[in-house]
């Protein structure tokens, strides 16, 4: 069955609505015990407030839901799956000296990521599909997931050390568990976006696709993960035990990121909103 699904999509449930959603379009497989969620923020492809709200309402939904056994993350917006920080907010905070609106910005963003890190209710494989650029917290949602399947072509990164700033959402605590510590620190100070194939030789990436093969590799993921299911499902488990990342441990991150942003000179904002025109630019 599952070989089957990229000559036809015709019983999957396409749910978005259902829910009200406006950022978010939210499709089901119940045969399979599949889930999908793509991003579709507005008038940026980023993580507005609404997104990451709605999100957090469908994981909420998904908490009782038993027969759902995995979700994967994917994106509407041909080659983008994310592209980081609502970078306008951000502006909007700073240039009000609004600490406590930022930081609300990002708790938001870390309970989302945690809720993914988690397992959603510790029994649900998290999946991201990327087939398109994940940058800054974009890229942050992807490693949050417990799989990384990523297309070949496909660009990844975290840009905030080029405007004064670190990734403040998780980014270290679970790249220096994936990865290491040194690892993880070189991939954040350097600034730069990596291809697909780099971050699978890093070990950041899971499972690299061919272009435009990367639901397929979902399915092919997923068959080969079923038939093994208790033990991949208890391994995780043990696996997030024995260095566990808690929502205390970001927070604590978040709020040096906060005060981090307070300090930013006007050449880093003035970068900051060469960026939020480039994400415009992307997103048209």
């Amino acid at each position: 069955m599952l070989e089957q699904r990229k000559q036809s999509d015709s019983n999957i449930e396409v749910s978005g609505n259902a829910h009200g959603y406006r950022s978010l379009e939210v499709c089901y497989e119940e045969e399979l015990g599949l889930a999908w969620f793509y991003m579709q923020a507005q008038p940026r492809p980023c993580f507005t407030p609404e997104l990451i709200t709605e999100i957090l309402d469908w994981c909420e939904t998904l908490s009782d839901q038993q027969h759902v056994q995995y979700v994967i993350g994917g994106s509407k917006v041909p080659g983008i799956f994310n592209l980081g920080g609502d970078l306008n907010l951000f502006l909007e905070h700073i240039q009000r000296g609004d600490r406590e609106g930022l930081l609300k910005y990002v708790t938001m963003c870390n309970e989302m990521f945690m809720r993914n890190y988690n397992a959603i209710n510790g029994n649900i494989t998290t999946i991201s599909l990327v087939q398109g650029d994940a940058l800054g917290g974009g890229f942050e949602a992807a490693i949050s997931s417990e799989v990384l399947i990523a297309e070949r072509g496909t660009k990844m990164g975290l840009p905030d050390i080029l405007f004064n700033l670190f990734p403040g959402a998780g980014a270290y605590s679970l790249l220096s568990r994936k990865i290491g510590m040194a690892e993880a620190e070189r991939l954040i100070l350097s600034g730069r976006l990596y291809s697909a194939e780099e971050m699978y030789e890093l070990g950041v990436v899971d499972v690299l696709a061919e272009e435009g093969a990367g639901r397929q590799a979902v399915y092919d993921y997923i068959k080969k993960e079923s038939r093994l299911r208790n033990g991949y499902r208890a391994f995780r488990k043990a696996k997030r035990c024995c260095n566990p990342i808690t929502f205390e441990e970001l927070m604590e991150a978040a709020n040096i990121w906060v005060d981090t942003a307070f300090r930013l000179e006007s050449r880093d904002l003035r970068m900051i909103e060469r960026l939020v025109k480039k994400q415009s630019a992307k997103s048209a």
